[in-house]
């Protein structure tokens, strides 16, 4: 009986997951289908291209949700199986990466792929389920990451390079089991993978920068000295 409640909890946590907020808040505040804009994913990033600031932020805030509700419902229903408390919150990632409710299909109606984002915000959300305290370390971490590099790509794959950190110590300290530092392995498995087509950009050197952050200003100060040399 209770692994059919923990496979109920996985499903419910890939279900949540899968709503596509981003998608919803676009298109409730400008009547754009995000998926037809810049990397055509539903995550804040490309719903703050879209649509401004605070459609980016209220998409990031809920996407981080999924993460943690699905940890909370997990702890809630299952108290004492701790590896549903694991699972869950990457199922909601999986779901926010290959959204159901997003399939995309061919010229013949069959569906090719699950559309999603790149799961930067719900793995922030399992963190914070997991270990609350961790999200106070992860997001100015991130910032910091993101206003340096400007790179958001190589922001999202770092916050769970950052949970594998913080719960590695934690689990080494006795704080907490072992396997929960396999959350942020898993999490960070598919963040490289839903980021493929951005690893390829990036090694070649074609990645969006930021222009707001500490690398695309010398970006753009390179580039000004450039054209004020050619201008002599």
């Amino acid at each position: 009986m209770q692994t059919l409640i923990d496979i109920g909890i996985i499903l419910m946590a890939y279900l949540f997951g899968s709503i596509p907020f981003g998608l919803l808040i676009v298109k409730l505040t400008t009547g754009k289908d995000i998926r037809d804009i810049e990397s055509g994913r539903t995550g804040g990033t490309n719903a703050m291209r879209a649509a401004g600031f605070w459609a980016g932020f209220i998409t990031a805030m809920l996407d981080i949700l999924k993460g943690a509700v699905s940890v909370w419902v997990a702890q809630a229903i299952s108290p004492g199986d701790h590896w549903v408390h694991v699972i869950a919150p990457i199922a909601a990632i999986l779901g926010h990466n290959h959204s159901i409710f997003l399939p995309e299909r061919d010229e013949n109606g069959k569906i090719i792929r699950l559309r999603g984002g790149a799961g930067g915000a719900p793995s922030v959300g399992g963190a914070l389920g997991l270990w609350p305290p961790s999200f106070l370390i992860i997001l100015p971490l991130g910032m910091l990451a993101f206003f340096t590099l400007g790179i958001a790509s190589v922001t999202t794959m770092a916050v769970a390079l950052f949970a594998i950190v913080i719960f590695a110590i934690r689990a080494w300290q006795g704080l907490m089991p072992w396997f929960y530092v396999l959350y942020g392995v898993a999490a960070e498995i598919l963040l490289v993978w839903a980021l493929r087509p951005n690893l390829k950009k990036l090694f070649s050197g074609q990645e969006r920068i930021v222009k707001y952050s500490l690398y695309g200003w010398i970006l753009a100060r390179r580039e000004a000295a450039k054209e004020d040399e050619a201008g002599r």
